[in-house]
């Protein structure tokens, strides 16, 4: 049987969208099309 009060003691609620927008702007991420971009700039020298 699922215990819902030990379950609801293990939530912790999301961020805000605020937030969550602050957390991923501070961090550098480099996706595909930036990868590819640095292969053809190192291609090209």
């Amino acid at each position: 049987m699922i215990d819902f009060e030990e379950e609801l003691s293990h939530y912790k609620p999301s961020l805000e969208i605020e937030a969550v927008e602050d957390a991923i702007g501070k961090n550098d991420l480099t996706d595909m099309t930036d990868l590819m971009m640095e292969l053809i700039k190192e291609r090209k020298e």
